[in-house]
């Protein structure tokens, strides 16, 4: 069984810790029916603040990037790290689930010189990367990464093996720039994916991106034993009609990129990925499938481990 833990885990310890919570957790995984459709839980949260910082590509370096909105963590500045993502406190997240104390961000949206502000919950996925999916395993402390790059062209935005749809408003969809215009009322919205396989030792690297792979036919290729959850951005932004105008604060809409860095407690990540995703279920952020109940959650109604 799992029981709460609250635990600040040093980026020094991190990969041992990690380690040592997967050997010590009981308890098989969820076992699905026969017909397993998804392996998935949502982690939603709301944009807490703008800031031209980035912890990761510009560590202690504020204001040397262009302007982001950060989600999750609502301590995440410049100077970020994993002992400041834990220490930031109980519930000090715009997630829906209080222990995930982790740090997401991409650019802002801007009209002209206004920013575009997602006022709702924004959906962060985690889902399994590859075809055996009981095989994922939850994300070290510590771990962080970058998703796409503002440098990027149009057709590298497009043939990224992330980019899942591309641009869409209303009827039109996989578009690799903004559309031209939206429907009047409709949101802009894209999905992105993360690379989901880790090389099992470093949590970071030079570029921010070459300790993590994207599977290859459906499995982690060479040098990067480690399956973890594959995050998808499902984003969303209330901006249509004429796009003339609209851009990121990195440039055009091929720019899109995101930032990960994991500061979520170990024991409720490693729980919600073993009955969710190597459980075969499509879960809410409590870890219920509102479609297998009899599967049951692993979050009671306040966001506690349930024993």
């Amino acid at each position: 069984m799992f029981t709460r833990k609250k635990k600040l885990l040093s980026a020094g310890g991190a990969v041992a810790g990690f380690i040592a919570l997967l050997t010590a957790a009981t308890g098989p995984a969820a076992q699905a029916d026969d017909l397993v459709t998804h392996h998935e839980f949502q982690v939603n949260c709301t944009v807490h603040h703008r800031a031209p910082d980035d912890p990761i590509v510009f560590p202690n370096l504020p204001g040397a990037s262009h302007e982001h909105s950060f989600v999750g963590n609502t301590t995440t500045n410049a100077a970020t790290t994993l002992d400041s993502l834990n220490g930031a406190g109980a519930y000090s997240t715009t997630c829906l689930n209080p222990d995930d104390l982790s740090a997401y961000w991409w650019p802002t949206m801007f009209r002209g010189d206004q920013p575009v502000i997602q006022t709702w919950a924004q959906v962060i996925y985690y889902k399994s990367g590859i075809l055996d999916y009981q095989a994922v395993r939850p994300f070290p402390p510590g771990l962080r990464f970058v998703v796409g790059s503002p440098a990027a062209t149009q057709d590298a935005f497009r043939t990224a093996p992330g980019a899942v749809e591309g641009w869409e408003c209303g009827d039109s969809f996989h578009n690799w720039d903004f559309p031209a215009s939206c429907p009047a009322g409709t949101q802009l919205n894209v999905r992105y994916q993360a690379p989901s396989c880790w090389n099992g030792v470093d949590l970071d690297s030079a570029n921010h991106k070459s300790h993590m792979a994207y599977p290859v036919n459906g499995e982690c290729p060479a040098g990067y034993p480690v399956p973890v959850p594959m995050i998808e951005f499902k984003l969303s932004w209330p901006v249509s009609g004429d796009m003339s105008t609209v851009a990121f604060s990195s440039g055009r809409g091929y720019s899109f990129h995101y930032d990960f860095f994991n500061g979520w407690d170990a024991a409720v990540l490693n729980a919600l990925t073993q009955h969710c995703i190597d459980g075969g279920l499509q879960c809410n952020p409590r870890g219920f499938d509102l479609y297998k109940p009899w599967a049951g959650a692993v979050l009671d109604a306040s966001y506690n481990l349930i024993p």
